[in-house]
């Protein structure tokens, strides 16, 4: 469990410096400053291979800045993020290679086919796009039948199961979710906690925010 102290100081118990060869991710002393506001500051934590993080905290708290400060989107006003022992101002390529971030619009192309937008999503990862494993993962989301409709003719709920597809066929091993669950109903969020589940149990690292509890393997918590 990750320890919360004073509004704007958080701190966790930490573990060495990691290797290159080891799956982790870091934050060092990180302080984050949005206009005049301190959101927080002098951050810590360490997240290995098969954990998760649920970042909590009042709206304005800053959980969506701690996650754009994650995929490297923004540069913190001090400390640092590693991966893998690395900073990801140094590994940014290789980096964004492993991440898979979601924020709070689908970033669906409304003209596109729900196959048509993984296919372009592939694209844009540089990862080959295989039609039978994507149609499989369709499938598995409960959209057999719609695989070539536009996305503008899905609903709201069909939409976010085009995104679980997503997170399935990308393969990145680090997964950073701002409010995944909002707008889901029952089934679909019992489809999104295996899915996480299986991210973990697979050896990923999950970081999410989020107002639910949360019953994953390996999750800590973070409230800002």
């Amino acid at each position: 469990m990750l320890i919360a102290g004073q509004p704007t100081f958080m701190t966790a118990t930490t573990s060495s410096p990691s290797s290159q060869h080891v799956l982790s991710l870091e934050v060092r002393g990180l302080n984050c400053i949005r206009g005049e506001k301190l959101l927080f500051s002098n951050l810590h934590f360490s997240l290995h291979a098969g954990q998760g993080l649920h970042v909590r905290g009042e709206n304005g708290a800053g959980k969506t800045s701690l996650l754009r400060l994650l995929t490297g989107l923004t540069k913190p006003e001090s400390g640092e993020v590693l991966f893998s022992g690395i900073s990801i101002a140094q590994a940014s390529e290789s980096y964004r290679r492993n991440v898979l971030f979601m924020g709070h619009r689908d970033a669906l192309k409304e003209d596109l086919t729900a196959l048509e937008n993984l296919e372009m999503y592939a694209a844009l990862d540089g990862i080959e796009f295989n039609t039978a494993t994507t149609l499989a993962s369709l499938k598995r989301f409960n959209l057999k039948g719609r695989e070539d409709l536009p996305v503008s003719c899905l609903s709201a709920g069909q939409k976010k199961r085009l995104l679980m597809a997503r997170m399935t066929t990308r393969k990145a091993v680090v997964w950073i979710l701002d409010e995944p669950f909002n707008g889901l109903d029952l089934v679909a969020v019992k489809l999104l906690q295996d899915l996480l589940a299986e991210q973990l149990q697979q050896g990923g690292i999950i970081i999410l925010t989020g107002h639910q509890v949360l019953q994953l393997p390996q999750l800590q918590v973070l409230d800002l």
